[in-house]
């Protein structure tokens, strides 16, 4: 049996996790990130609306997603994001943040 892999993070990293819903990017960031270093977008669709699922919300969820990740990278926290992320336009947003 393969030794289980240990991930190291400088402490002001951004972690972008990508794949198609269902293919474990949740229980892949429960199993190796603390539950505050992680934004979801799902929870964010909760928050602003009470539906994970709701697809009209996803507009103002990542609104709140980006502001809390922007708020947690500024005090210097690992900061991981996970959403779909699989469209580069997705993505731009994270690299531009990432980058400030």
């Amino acid at each position: 049996m393969a030794e289980p892999r240990t991930l190291k993070f400088p402490e002001l990293s951004l972690v972008v996790l990508m794949g198609a819903s269902g293919s474990g990017k949740s229980t892949f960031a429960r199993r190796h990130f603390l539950a505050t270093e992680i934004l979801s977008s799902d929870a964010c669709r909760g928050l602003v609306s009470d539906d994970e699922s709701s697809i009209d919300a996803s507009k103002d969820a990542f609104d709140v997603l980006h502001f809390i990740a922007g708020k947690r990278l500024a005090r210097g926290r690992l900061t991981v994001i996970d959403a779909t992320n699989v469209q580069s336009e997705s993505r731009a947003p994270l690299v531009a943040l990432a980058r400030e």
